[in-house]
């Protein structure tokens, strides 16, 4: 157990993207005596995800683009299938997710179930991932999606069977840790 942490130097390593900082910070350890550690934190704010399902058709609503982190990490084309997400801008978790899935999906919702807060890579990045599910359907379909305009996100929109998806989640082929936590949640639930 560790207590009384102090943040004793902060320096900006970059701000070219997001935030990278180097912090130096110390802490009281349970036996009495002070620890001194130096750390990177990377602070590339908050964001919401969403796995859109319907329950008539037993169909989730995936997306897939191009993600260079992947690409330079082994994955051979950069392609990743995840859930609908995004950064929060100014705006609070609900708004943010409904805004992202009109963008990307082209699904005009309304109703979202907040289910999770995370902390997806709490070792170095300071971002809280807000998961939530929603139902959707044919008539709320209002464009195509595939991201906002002048944003190059190029994403494609996947309609798939909920047993697809968890195939494609069995096999590999789905490789998102905000994907799968989301799919595994709409199984564990009998949502689907």
């Amino acid at each position: 157990m560790i207590k009384d942490v102090k943040i004793l130097k902060t320096e900006l390593l970059s701000d070219n993207w997001y935030i990278l900082k180097k912090l130096t910070y110390e802490y009281l350890k349970k036996d009495g005596t002070h620890q001194q550690q130096t750390r990177e934190v990377y602070d590339r704010g908050n964001g919401a995800a969403i796995l859109l399902y319907n329950t008539t058709q037993q169909t989730v609503i995936l997306t897939k683009q191009f993600r260079l982190p992947t690409f330079v990490n082994g994955n051979e084309d950069g392609m990743l299938i995840e859930a609908c997400a995004g950064l929060l801008d100014k705006d609070n978790p609900e708004d943010c997710i409904k805004r992202e899935t009109e963008e990307e999906t082209g699904y005009k919702i309304k109703d979202v179930r907040k289910i999770y807060e995370v902390y997806m890579s709490p070792g170095s990045v300071t971002e809280k991932l807000y998961f939530f599910i929603a139902e959707y359907s044919n008539e709320m379909k209002i464009n195509d999606g595939g991201g906002a305009e002048g944003e190059e996100e190029n994403i494609e929109v996947l309609e798939l069977p909920i047993d697809e998806a968890m195939q494609l989640l069995d096999n590999g082929e789905i490789k998102d840790a905000k994907t799968i936590m989301l799919l595994q949640y709409i199984k564990l639930k009998n949502i689907l």
